[in-house]
């Protein structure tokens, strides 16, 4: 096939693009300079030459707790463009294979058991990721609607970790936060670092590559899949447990001093992903092992940087 990877400069665009070559399928990767999703007439033209026969849409504005406080309408309005103009696009040239990437922040705030697909547009969303949010919760509406006859699907991710994930501080979510904290703690010998809240709020991360893989070997079953559906690591940890793994690996021994003054959001937000797991899904890496590999991405990445 040849497939339409959106952010593929991205840490889910970039595994993507990995694990499709892997297969033998034929990628375009657009940077932003070749392919502006904002401009709508030049989304068009691009899909109208291209034609491909499937798109992964990754692109989109991220960010951490801290981003989205900051720049809520920011979030909202350049992501309902992107998704508008690529959505629209496709529509118009009749792409017949679609995957929509949401986000486990689509969910109410303040559920208490693992959430389901049907738990969405139920209730009041998180305050802090409000504008991301209300993003993804239209973009998935507009492939239920656009692409009804056509074989569009939303899978909803938990938060996700891994090589060429963002790092730096106004930009990157929790276990991408707590690597670069004990990588930069270590090297200047500092004998705590800071954890935002007491650390018992739980949250669902899962390895990028696992989901990548998964994602494009199952391109094929595609039309079996249900419209939505979750996809994340089946269990959860608290905030203190990542600080905590985080630190095993990388051998840091310094206190995880707790900020209760700091924002943490919602106190759990866990996905059911059984329907994900009844058609084959099953993360083949470990938390240990998924950031022993991200630490160490991240420490060759500095030093790039500093040569």
């Amino acid at each position: 096939m040849k497939i339409l990877i959106t952010g593929a400069s991205g840490m889910l665009g970039a595994a993507l693009k990995q694990s499709a070559l892997a297969a033998g399928h034929v990628v375009l990767a657009p940077t932003h300079r070749a392919l502006d999703l904002e401009d709508e007439a030049s989304t068009l033209k691009y899909l109208e030459q291209e034609r491909p026969d499937a798109i992964y849409h990754c692109a989109a504005k991220v960010g951490g707790i801290a981003a989205n406080i900051a720049s809520p309408l920011e979030f909202l309005v350049k992501n309902l463009r992107i998704d508008s103009s690529l959505l629209g696009a496709a529509a118009r040239t009749r792409v017949p294979n679609l995957l929509y990437m949401g986000s486990s922040c689509m969910y109410p705030k303040n559920i208490s058991r693992a959430m389901r697909v049907e738990d969405l547009l139920t209730g009041p969303l998180e305050p802090t990721n409000e504008g991301y949010a209300l993003a993804k919760l239209v973009g998935w509406k507009m492939v239920r609607i656009i692409g009804n006859d056509l074989n569009w699907k939303t899978v909803v991710l938990s938060n996700l970790y891994g090589p060429n994930d963002h790092f730096e501080p106004e930009r990157s979510h929790l276990l991408a936060a707590i690597i670069a904290k004990i990588h930069h703690a270590k090297i200047a010998n500092a004998t705590s670092i800071e954890m935002w809240g007491d650390g018992t709020a739980r949250r669902q991360f899962t390895y990028v590559h696992d989901v990548a893989d998964f994602l494009v070997f199952t391109l094929s079953k595609l039309r079996l899949f249900p419209t939505t559906f979750n996809l994340g690591e089946p269990r959860d940890l608290s905030i203190l447990e990542f600080y905590q793994v985080v630190s095993n690996q990388m051998n840091y021994k310094g206190e995880i001093v707790p900020n209760l003054s700091k924002p943490v959001g919602m106190p759990i937000k866990l996905m059911d992903v059984s329907e994900s797991l009844a058609l084959g899904w099953k993360p083949r890496t470990s938390i240990e092992e998924g950031i022993r590999n991200t630490a160490s991405w991240f420490a060759e990445s500095v030093r790039d940087e500093i040569q």
